[in-house]
C-alpha cells in the first residue's frame, strides 16, 4: 500500500486514457497540476488522441494494446523522452511501473482483467473503473490485493457507497441500495422494447459514458453487474444488495445500517466527482466542475425496476448465487451480445436471450485460477458468436 499517496504529488497510470473515464481523468489531473502528475498512458487503439495526450501530460511510459499501432506511435513520439510499448504485454508492464502511486483501471470490459491484476500484484493502489475484473475474477482480485494495496471504486455508485461506510463497520451494514437512472426505456413496455434501434439505446437521458457501458445502462445489466461488483467489493451477500430507480441521477447510493439509519451521497450525474475523489483518495481537492443544487433539482424521486421488462438484473443475480465461472461467462456473453445488438445483428431483446442461452450450456467450474476464468470467458465469447450466427442464418463451422 502506497503511504505516501496522501503527500506530495499523486503519481498516476491511467489504464483506458482514451475513453471517456480516462479523458475525464485527465481533465481533473490539467486542473491540478501540482498535485497530481500522469506518469503512464495506456489505451487500446487509439493512436491519434493517445498521441495528443503523450504530448499534452508528458507521461515518462505510453503503452497501446495494438502491436500494430504501437510502431506508428514510436515513430510519432520519437521527439519525446518516453517509453512506447506495444501489445496486452505493455499494458500490462505499464500497470506495473515503479514511478507510480496508483493506476486507474478504465480499459472497457475482459480486456482489463490482466493489467488490473498485474497493478494489484506489483504492490499498485488501485483506483477501479471498469466492473468486469470483479465481476469475472472477484475472488482472485480480493486475494490479491488483501492487505497490501487499496482498491477504490471509481463507479458513481460504488464510491457513493465507498464514501458512505468511511468511518463504520461493515458488519453494521443491513442492506445497500444501488440506484439506477433507468436508462433510455424505463416505463418501456416488453412489446416497445422490441423495436427499439441501437441510436436510441444510445441516447442516455442523464450520462454521458463510453457505447457498452450505454447499453448496458439501457439493458439494466449494469446494475447486475454491479451487484456483483458490490458484493466483491463490500463483502454483502446478494440478498443484502438492492436497486432503486432514480431517474435524477443525483442520489448515487445509499447504505441502510442495522440501526435503520441511512448514509446516501449526492451530486451531479458527473462522472469527474467519483474520478477525483479515487485519484485523490483520502484527501478531497476543490472541484472545478459544476455544483448541485437542490433547490434546481426540486424533486427526487425513486421506483422499483420491472424485472420483467429488464431480465438482465435477475440473470446478474442468479450469476453471483451460482458462482464459480459463472459470473465470467455472464459477462463475456453480454459482451458479444452488446457489440452484436450495435452491429444490427440482434434485437434489444435478445441481449438477454443470449446471454441466458449461453449460461444455461456452460458447465460450472470452480473459479479459483486465472486460467480456469479466462477459458470460461473464451469458451462463452464462441459460445455466444455462434448462437448469434445461427439466429442469423449464417452455416456453422
Amino acid at each position: 500500500m502506497n503511504s505516501e499517496a496522501s503527500e506530495g504529488v499523486q503519481r498516476i497510470v491511467i489504464l483506458g486514457s482514451t475513453g471517456s473515464i480516462g479523458l475525464s481523468a485527465l481533465d481533473i489531473i490539467a486542473h491540478h497540476p501540482g498535485e497530481l502528475e500522469v506518469v503512464g498512458l495506456a489505451a487500446r487503439r487509439n493512436v491519434d488522441r493517445l498521441e495528443e495526450q503523450a504530448r499534452a501530460f508528458r507521461p515518462r511510459y505510453v503503452a497501446i494494446q495494438e502491436e500494430a499501432q504501437a510502431t506508428t506511435l514510436r515513430q510519432r513520439l520519437r521527439d519525446l523522452p518516453v517509453q512506447v510499448w506495444g501489445g496486452s504485454e505493455g499494458v500490462e508492464r505499464i500497470a506495473q511501473i515503479e514511478e507510480a502511486d496508483l493506476v486507474l483501471s478504465a480499459i472497457e470490459g475482459t480486456a482489463g482483467l490482466l493489467p488490473t491484476l498485474a497493478a494489484i500484484r506489483a504492490g499498485r493502489d488501485v483506483a477501479l473503473a471498469n466492473k468486469e475484473p470483479l465481476v469475472a475474477a472477484g475472488n482472485l482480485i480480493l486475494e490479491a490485493a488483501r492487505g497490501r494495496v487499496r482498491i477504490i471504486p471509481v463507479d458513481s455508485e460504488h464510491s457513493a457507497i465507498f464514501q458512505a461506510l468511511e468511518g463504520h463497520r461493515h458488519s453494521q451494514i443491513k442492506r445497500i441500495l444501488l440506484t439506477a437512472s433507468g436508462g433510455p426505456f424505463r416505463g418501456r413496455t416488453r412489446e416497445e422494447l422490441e423495436r427499439v434501434t441501437s441510436e436510441e439505446a444510445l441516447r442516455h437521458p442523464v450520462w454521458d459514458m463510453g457505447p457498452k457501458v450505454t447499453i448496458d445502462s439501457a439493458t439494466l445489466m449494469n446494475k447486475g453487474l454491479e451487484v456483483i461488483e458490490a458484493h466483491w467489493l463490500f463483502g454483502v451477500p446478494a440478498e443484502a444488495i438492492e436497486i432503486l430507480v432514480h431517474p435524477q441521477s443525483i442520489v448515487h447510493s445509499l447504505v441502510e445500517f442495522v440501526d435503520q439509519t441511512m448514509l446516501a451521497q449526492l451530486g451531479l450525474p458527473d462522472m469527474r466527482a467519483p474520478i477525483s475523489y479515487a485519484l485523490c483518495y483520502p484527501k478531497r481537492i476543490p472541484a472545478h466542475y459544476p455544483a448541485l443544487d437542490l433547490t434546481a433539482v426540486g424533486q427526487l424521486t425513486f421506483y422499483q425496476p420491472d424485472h420483467a421488462c429488464f431480465p438482465c438484473l435477475s440473470l446478474a443475480r442468479e450469476a453471483l448465487r451460482a458462482g464459480e465461472t459463472v459470473p465470467a461467462v455472464l459477462n463475456a456473453a453480454n459482451e458479444v451480445a452488446v457489440s452484436s445488438f450495435l452491429r444490427g445483428e440482434i434485437r434489444f431483446t435478445q441481449i438477454p436471450e443470449l446471454i441466458e442461452e449461453v449460461i444455461s450450456a456452460h458447465r460450472p467450474e470452480a473459479a479459483t485460477d486465472l486460467e480456469v476464468i479466462l477459458s470460461a470467458d473464451r469458451w462463452a465469447r464462441a459460445e455466444a458468436g455462434a448462437l448469434v450466427d445461427s439466429w442469423n442464418g449464417a452455416p456453422s463451422g
